[in-house]
């Protein structure tokens, strides 16, 4: 008996001091990765004071996403804070944040890529949603935020848990530059219709949370209590089984709830309830053209 409980504790002691190495190899390795240089060639992207481009900005502003990292005003906000250790918020974006000093290629860099003007890799930030933006959208994008008032507001803030950062360093976390590859080139226009091929290009929006196959899963980066990305192929164990057609998807899509009056969770459903009804169609008509995909196959 003796023998049994000193060959228990000596395992518990080899399992905590392998935690604790593991823990500080990450915790290490996190330091590397943040500090890595993304090599990302230069593309400027101009800059335009035409109205009807910054109507388009304003749009993608209000509808793909960076409101709920920016705020409505671009000044930044907090959108993650669990009280346990994890506190995201985004930057101020206005003239009088961050990007104060930004040159066109910054800002490329930084939206398509996920990589700051200094190279290093940004931490949160969907890039991979933004990656595939037309030049004329993209620079429509910027252009609008570049034409913010400035605001008072805060800078970038990820504070996570040392286990988290170490799961970082160990691979398991990717940051934005992470997610992408950088050597596509970027998307070509197409005619905005209720057409499958427009509505390929808005469910590029939809990538970070749902993967670039669509059949959602574990929320890469994601709090530990968010529910999965649900399943947007068709087929078995698909999300799509509750919208036979697309007055009841753009329903849900306007009211953040599935067709029984259960509001669904993580969604930005302040911004994707702005879409117009041409982009929430297109969405719809694509999504019955995707393949089929077991739920997490991402």
């Amino acid at each position: 008996m003796k023998r049994w409980i000193a060959w228990t504790t000596g395992g518990v002691a080899l399992l905590i001091a392998a935690a604790a190495a593991t823990l500080g190899y990450g915790l290490r390795e996190a330091e590397r990765r943040r500090d890595r240089v993304v090599p990302v060639p230069a593309y400027p992207i101009a800059y335009t004071s035409d109205a009807q481009a910054l109507a388009r900005g304003r749009y993608l502003f209000e509808t793909r996403g960076c409101t709920e990292c920016h705020g409505m005003q671009g000044a930044g906000r907090s959108f993650v804070n669990d009280g346990k250790g994890t506190h995201i918020a985004g930057p101020n974006i206005t003239p009088s944040g961050m990007v104060a000093r930004f040159q066109p290629e910054d800002w490329e860099r930084a939206i398509r890529h996920g990589v700051k003007p200094d190279g290093r890799p940004l931490m949160v930030m969907p890039s991979e949603d933004y990656n595939r933006l037309t030049d004329a959208d993209l620079s429509a994008l910027v252009s609008y935020v570049r034409s913010l008032p400035p605001q008072a507001g805060g800078e970038a803030r990820v504070e996570l848990p040392r286990p988290v950062w170490a799961l970082y360093g160990l691979g398991m976390i990717p940051d934005a530059a992470g997610r992408i590859d950088h050597g596509l080139p970027p998307a070509q226009p197409v005619t905005e219709g209720v057409t499958v091929e427009h509505g390929r290009y808005v469910a590029n929006m939809c990538i970070g949370c749902h993967g670039p196959g669509l059949s959602g899963g574990k929320i890469p980066g994601g709090p530990p209590d968010w529910p999965e990305a649900a399943n947007l192929t068709p087929g078995a164990g698909s999300a799509m089984v509750r919208y036979p057609n697309a007055g009841r998807f753009v329903t849900m899509l306007r009211s953040g709830k599935r067709p029984d009056g259960r509001v669904i969770l993580v969604m930005p459903f302040d911004s994707i309830a702005r879409l117009s009804d041409v982009d929430a169609q297109a969405l719809y008509a694509y999504l019955q053209t995707v393949p089929a995909l077991p739920q997490g196959q991402r």
